[in-house]
């Protein structure tokens, strides 16, 4: 396994570094792995989910799913007052 240290990162950087680790329940290294990797090699990344759906269902080939008749959208009750 590579290790690796960065030397003078800019505070801005670590500070947005540190906000999106925190967002996203990592720790830094964490974080920064997820990055790399979603950069360097995006199909192996949970990050993007349209690559992991189309890799799951690759084996399928090529179809089309049949489209879908929908009624109309029902009227808005109004719960105004009527007269009986």
């Amino acid at each position: 396994m590579l290790n690796i240290t960065i030397h003078q990162l800019e505070p801005d950087i670590a500070k947005l570094l540190e906000q999106r680790a925190a967002q996203n329940g990592h720790t830094l290294e964490a974080e920064i792995k997820a990055i790399l990797q979603s950069v360097l090699a995006p199909e192996l990344s949970d990050n993007n989910l349209a690559a992991a759906i189309g890799k799951r269902f690759a084996d399928f080939g090529n179809f089309e799913l049949p489209e879908i008749t929908r009624e109309p959208i029902r009227t808005i009750p109004s719960f105004e007052e009527t007269e009986v």
